[in-house]
């Protein structure tokens, strides 16, 4: 959990004041370091989701909540339940920096891409092949009900929705949080994203020949695909000053294919530069870029790309982290936004990239491959590509221009 201050600003950044991520790195800052900067495994080899195979992926590790309170039990799912697991942590907090303000005037806006399907797989299962009478709820696997569900939970009357763009969702909710703080619709805004492993996914990206058979490389020479995770990863944003300020977002849509990234990676390398005219600063003053990093063959490639078109001749340290996280789909730009989030508060170390070989097409870049921080950073870029062509890079900082 980290806190901010109280300290205010006119600046388009917003303070990140709260905040929290689980996923298969654990549940605490010290368990996410630990898994980031050292080669332990943090996926797990399981069955059950995909008829006669077994796949790697990124489960949170820990329990959830055992039950909602009653006036949730029409939404109440596995996602919703993981969702509220993560708040609990910051729960006391959030509603005591709240409490300042009118219900009215607090927002929650999340990104999700598998909702609470999960919870009605099996019944929808016995419907299509027996025909039998089942009563199904819906309600849980609305894309809408994750927001709405935490904005009931809190007692909060602003804003809230759901965003559902796959894997770019809760990097383009942090990015909504932002606009409507600074468009002075809400006082705080609750961000962030959920996703849960459930069947639908892994077998639509197996369908698709996208899955990775062992543990995934990005940029690796033999990358043959994704593992998909799971998390959940939340945030508190005001306009207030704090340690860790959310300095700008750019956004670009390819509509070039509807699973593949433009190859010359012309919308992600756009994201990535708007962002840095919106947060006002130059690519050599970012210190660390998390990669999408998926190892699918063209995300990668284009990626690199992109990268090597907006950092010319300077050498970002980047890396991937979905190696340790597996593909947390909507939650994937949540999650690592917290991670980029304790690399600025820690200021002692970089998450590492796979320590397999690098496809030799894109070794020419500057992997991290040293966890150890040299010298203090200031501002750090994380990158979130979907399926269409919805592309985001948000930028984390310490320092406002």
């Amino acid at each position: 959990m980290i806190m901010g201050n109280n300290m205010t600003t006119a600046h388009p950044a917003v303070g990140i004041q709260l905040s929290v991520g689980l996923s298969a790195l654990g549940n605490t800052a010290e368990q996410t370091k630990q898994a980031l900067t050292t080669q332990q495994n943090t996926l797990s080899f399981v069955s059950g989701f995909i008829p006669e195979k077994q796949v790697w992926v990124g489960a949170y590790p820990h329990a959830l909540i055992e039950k909602v309170p009653e006036f949730l039990n029409d939404v109440d799912s596995r996602n919703l339940r993981f969702a509220l697991t993560a708040l609990r942590s910051i729960e006391a907090e959030v509603r005591a920096y709240t409490a300042q303000f009118d219900p009215k005037r607090l927002a929650v806006i999340l990104g999700t891409s598998t909702s609470g399907i999960a919870d009605n797989e099996k019944l929808l299962k016995q419907y299509f092949v027996n025909q039998a009478d089942i009563e199904i709820q819906h309600y849980k696997q609305e894309m809408g009900s994750l927001a709405k569900g935490l904005q009931m939970y809190l007692g909060w009357e602003g804003p809230a929705y759901t965003i559902s763009t796959a894997c770019s969702s809760s990097a383009k909710a942090m990015a909504a949080g932002q606009r409507l703080l600074n468009a002075d619709l809400a006082d705080a805004v609750l961000v962030g994203g959920v996703d849960t492993l459930c069947q639908l996914t892994l077998n639509g990206f197996d369908s698709l020949e996208s899955l990775s058979n062992a543990l995934c490389q990005p940029c690796g020479a033999q990358r043959g695909g994704i593992n998909i995770g799971e998390a959940a990863g939340l945030f508190l944003l005001s306009k207030e000053t704090a340690p860790v300020m959310l300095m700008s977002a750019g956004e670009s849509m390819d509509a070039w294919h509807i699973s593949a990234p433009h190859p010359e990676g012309k919308g992600a390398a756009e994201a990535m530069q708007k962002a840095l005219q919106m947060a006002g600063i130059t690519s050599d003053e970012i210190g660390y870029l998390n990669m999408h990093g998926t190892a699918t063959p063209q995300n990668d490639a284009m990626e690199i790309k992109a990268v090597q078109t907006v950092f010319q001749n300077y050498d970002v340290p980047i890396s991937s982290t979905k190696h340790k996280t597996g593909h947390c789909l909507g939650a994937a730009g949540a999650i690592e936004a917290a991670i980029c989030q304790q690399v600025l508060v820690d200021q002692s170390w970089l998450p590492l990239h796979q320590a397999g070989p690098i496809d030799p097409e894109l070794d020419q870049a500057n992997y991290v491959l040293n966890v150890q921080l040299q010298q203090p950073i200031e501002y750090v870029m994380s990158n979130s590509f979907a399926f269409g062509g919805s592309n985001i890079s948000l930028i984390f900082g310490t320092k406002l221009k």
